[in-house]
């Protein structure tokens, strides 16, 4: 049940990797004015801030940085609150990590007949935001001005980040066992037994 939780148990543990935001020197803070919402949304608005401030995801702000919110439909109908960063990511200074090649990640599949794929559970939110870019973060509502402790979707960096953190957690089982694209995990082996003894392996890293 730790593995697979409902619900991220709050805010993440401190870590080797942590989110930061490098701005193009001489950058100043972004405002931007809240986007229009109708009605529909601004009940979705006011849940889903309530939920992010009680899983600590998000506080109040008073920082001088203020991005817009809106909503995206999901396949299954529900609406994803999106951070419009797009000013901020404008200023930000790119991380270069190296995203993997999908052609390479096929390679390593040749001959393996037992496929497991474990996508996490809210992944970026379990990566804090350095503490002097929290800030940085800040988005402006109709329901008050918030900043995020843990990294939100939309940043220009966030893959790269995301991407740096899972390499270091499976480094020894790269290309052996394991490919990670991101988020999502893909557990590769050649007979069934041995995918149980991957699996857990996996498992036990993750806790």
């Amino acid at each position: 049940p730790d593995v697979f939780p409902d619900e991220l148990p709050g805010i993440p543990p401190v870590r080797d990797v942590e989110f930061n935001i490098e701005l193009i020197p001489g950058s100043e803070p972004i405002s931007k004015a809240p986007y229009h919402m109708v009605p529909i949304e601004l009940k979705e608005l006011k849940d889903q801030l309530q939920e992010l401030l009680e899983q600590g995801f998000i506080r109040p702000s008073v920082s001088p940085w203020g991005a817009p919110v809106l909503f995206v439909k999901k396949k299954d109908g529900s609406m994803r609150l999106c951070i419009d960063y797009r000013e901020l990511n404008k200023i930000t200074i790119r991380n270069r990590y190296p995203l993997p090649r999908i052609d390479d990640l096929f390679d390593q599949l040749q001959g393996d007949m037992h496929f497991s794929k474990i996508d996490l559970r809210s992944g970026y939110h379990q990566l804090r935001v350095k503490e002097q870019d929290i800030s940085k973060t800040a988005f402006r509502t109709r329901y008050g001005h918030y900043e995020f402790l843990v990294m939100p979707f939309g940043l220009t960096n966030a893959p790269a980040v995301f991407m740096d953190l899972m390499n270091r957690i499976f480094h020894e089982f790269l290309d052996k066992f394991v490919i990670v694209f991101i988020d999502d995990i893909l557990v590769f082996s050649k007979s069934k037994e041995e995918h149980e003894d991957h699996l857990r392996t996996v498992l036990q890293t993750l806790r």
